[in-house]
């Protein structure tokens, strides 16, 4: 029993060892973006009996900070593969928590809203990040890098090999898409904080996004996004 699971170490090292491509990069962003989207919509329905989506963007179930979250885990936990799990646990625990405070002030400051608030909770920072999810940021870092993560990087590795190039132009496809998503959603996000303000288009593409996403629309799309006074 216990041979093998050295052996199924060695291999999730062994396979953590390959190069973080670019492309890899790109694939765990995507992937990310849209697992933790669901994940967190199923969790929504068990806990509050009720369908909401999560999405952090505009076009499809997708939310960037799931996607640049487990960039950071990746690249953060891939010189330390071989180190003892709660080794593991305590750096992703505090990066994680880090990470969660510093897109919650970035949102703020952007676009002057939040989607999530722990100000009531046990050791929070300033609402923006707490301790019972920096203990699930460590739990996670340690569940990516010994097991999820060595499956990823072969599920990817047999996209990029696909016949007749399918696997370079799926990617190709997929990240205009991903990169023209997340522009438009931060652009009529941003534009809509300057609605708040006061302030005018000054553009033809401003008087677009105007147009096409409304105050209405961009609620329905980021049901749990609140205004900050």
């Amino acid at each position: 029993m216990k041979s093998n699971v050295k052996i199924d170490e060695v291999n999730n090292v062994e396979a953590i060892d390959k190069k973080i491509t670019v492309v890899k990069m790109f694939w765990i962003f995507f992937i990310a973006c849209f697992l933790g989207t669901v994940i967190e919509m199923i969790f929504c329905f068990i806990i509050e009996n009720r369908i909401m989506t999560r999405a952090g963007v505009i076009y499809g179930p997708f939310n960037p900070v799931y996607g640049f979250g487990a960039l950071l885990i990746t690249i953060l936990l891939h010189n330390f593969r071989d180190k003892k799990k709660l080794y593991i646990f305590l750096i992703t625990m505090v990066v994680g928590a880090g990470f969660e405070y510093i897109c919650s002030l970035f949102q703020e400051l952007a676009f002057g809203t939040i989607t999530w608030e722990y100000s009531n909770t046990f050791l929070n920072l300033q609402g923006r990040t707490n301790f019972a999810y920096s203990v699930f940021w460590g739990t996670l870092g340690v569940f990516w890098i010994k097991t999820a993560y060595p499956i990823l990087d072969k599920f990817i590795e047999n996209i990029m090999n696909l016949p007749k190039k399918i696997g370079v132009i799926l990617t190709v496809m997929l990240f205009i898409f991903m990169s023209y998503n997340c522009f438009i959603s931060i652009a009529a996000s941003r534009r809509q904080y300057e609605r708040r303000q006061g302030i005018g288009p000054s553009n033809s593409f401003e008087i677009y996004l105007d147009n096409k996403y409304t105050d209405e629309y961009l609620k329905k799309v980021f049901p749990m996004s609140r205004l900050v006074e």
